[in-house]
């Protein structure tokens, strides 16, 4: 049996406040990001969320060339692809710029500027996606499952894309669905305390696929515009939970035909490669339909987002770059191409 509730007073909030798996906690409150002159804009914000990323990326580049330039050889193309590499977007990617590079300059004498520009227009032109946007319903509710290995930042990711909606005036109902972590319950029902919109919540171990139906249900009866369901975390080889998540979305579909609507896949930054056999479990038996890269901000590995998008296809709709509630925004593939380079 699942319970609902409606927004906490602040006198009812647990003193403290408890960190999901990923070490994050919940904030007591949002900043001044609603302002996005002090944030500094998207822009700044990227930049800022791949800073590690950059640092390794740009120093590493920038140690190929000598004042003078530097001559576009085999040992040039060689050093770079073994840099491009370390940021973990992979050898397809890394070979793909490699390769423009040497197409655009073998033979000649560059500058890091003319390496750099070439770089980011090619990150640009790979990163490039079609449904960037968030879906949405043709009628409210719009349901969204959220799935992803324990210790991705599932259940933070939930609340920052929650606070993300709210603040745009729309009407939400959360969906405790991890209900074999008890943690993860505990969490999600401050994040809905703070940003002041209902939840669903069921006894410790009791069915998933129950929860998310009474989510969806109490979306229609309330005339909310979102229902976001977490799941399960556990292992993508485990064949039971690839099952439990397919059973979630029949019982979703049961009761709101078309349902759901988006199921977005958290993969963990840091991470690295290891992001990828991940999103091949979950892609498939969850029907993900789009990714949230969370952490970006605490990883040197952000070009894991480019073999993301070349072998799942899958867009990336947002991205975590920092702790904070407002620290999470929708993935521009120019903004991050550009930032990941910009000294």
């Amino acid at each position: 049996m699942a319970f609902w509730r409606s927004k906490k007073n602040d006198s009812d909030e647990p003193s403290s406040t408890p960190a999901d798996s990923s070490g994050a906690a919940a904030p007591d409150q949002a900043s001044s990001d609603s302002d996005p002159q002090a944030a500094g804009g998207l822009f700044g914000k990227m930049k800022s969320g791949l800073q590690k990323t950059r640092r390794v990326l740009g120093t590493d580049i920038r140690d190929l060339f000598k004042a003078e330039g530097r001559l576009v050889d085999e040992e040039f193309l060689g050093e770079l692809y073994a840099r491009l590499i370390r940021t973990d977007m992979g050898a397809g990617p890394a070979g793909r710029i490699r390769d423009r590079v040497a197409k655009d300059y073998r033979g000649r004498v560059v500058q890091l500027e003319e390496v750099v520009q070439t770089i980011t227009e090619d990150i640009r032109e790979q990163l490039k996606q079609d449904q960037g946007d968030l879906a949405k319903a043709d009628s409210p509710p719009t349901v969204i499952l959220v799935v992803g290995v324990n210790g991705s930042g599932k259940t933070t990711s939930i609340g920052k894309l929650s606070h993300h909606l709210a603040s745009q005036g729309h009407k939400l109902v959360l969906g405790a669905g991890d209900t074999f972590r008890a943690a993860a319950v505990e969490q999600l029902t401050i994040w809905a305390g703070r940003i002041g919109c209902e939840i669903v919540t069921g006894a410790s171990g009791a069915d998933p696929a129950s929860v998310a139906y009474q989510t969806t249900e109490k979306a229609i009866e309330i005339g909310a515009d979102y229902a976001i369901i977490d799941t399960a975390g556990r292992l993508q080889t485990q064949g039971k939970l690839m099952q439990e998540l397919e059973k979630i979305r029949r019982v979703i579909d049961k009761k709101l035909p078309g349902a759901p609507h988006e199921v977005l896949l958290v993969l963990d930054a840091t991470a690295g490669q290891n992001a990828i056999s991940q999103a091949k479990g979950f892609s498939s038996a969850a029907g993900c339909t789009g990714i949230i890269l969370s952490k970006l901000d605490g990883s040197a590995k952000g070009g894991v987002v480019l073999p993301i998008r070349e072998q799942f296809q899958l867009p990336v709709k947002f991205v975590g770059l920092g702790e904070g509630m407002e620290d999470m925004t929708a993935f521009d593939p120019d903004t991050f191409a550009s930032a990941l380079l910009e000294a």
